[in-house]
């Protein structure tokens, strides 16, 4: 998304699963996934922070979770845990928050927000949720899917927020974000 938007950017893998990662069970969701993305953005500092920082101006970290009934829906852990992910989706209405932080690599200071979609997954034939478990198009996928890819598959979803919040950056808002923390 940075590139198709023209941002200069360089990838840094975070060095972690968060998917071996579980929230408590009072675990505020809007503080988990914001707490996933700050930490991501530190783990990707340490990574880089044996070469000269040189050209690099922040470092973004980003993490997104579904919440349906006020329980966390992160990635599934496998096939049939992806079933019961998407059919437990399906016919439904849910959450989908975005955790972003902003960091300079200098000096650590740091912005943090959490962005929010709803999410309403028509009915989906058992069929065609066999076939999308067939292709593991799911694995690494928060709730099991990816919205661009079920859309375009015909999977009748609606939403309201940003789209590209729900693939997982919220770019125009993050964009907006680090232009000012940039300036103040």
């Amino acid at each position: 998304m940075l590139e198709e938007a023209g941002v200069a950017h360089r990838v840094s893998p975070a060095g972690i699963d968060d998917g071996d990662l579980v929230p408590g069970h009072s675990t505020c969701p809007q503080e988990w996934v914001v707490a996933l993305a700050y930490l991501k953005a530190t783990s990707s500092i340490r990574t880089i922070q044996g070469e000269a920082f040189g050209s690099v101006i922040v470092v973004l970290g980003a993490d997104t979770v579904c919440v349906q009934g006020g329980e966390i829906i992160g990635q599934p852990d496998d096939r049939d845990h992806a079933r019961a992910i998407i059919e437990q989706m399906r016919s439904d209405t849910h959450e989908v928050l975005t955790g972003v932080a902003i960091v300079d690599p200098t000096n650590g200071r740091r912005e943090l927000f959490v962005d929010r979609s709803i999410v309403t997954v028509g009915t989906v034939p058992d069929h065609e949720i066999e076939a999308y478990l067939d292709s593991e198009m799911w694995r690494g996928k928060a709730g099991a899917y990816n919205i661009t890819e079920r859309l375009a598959a015909g999977w009748p979803i609606t939403f309201t927020g940003d789209e590209t919040s729900i693939v997982g950056l919220p770019l125009s808002r993050t964009l907006d974000r680090v232009s000012r923390f940039l300036v103040d």
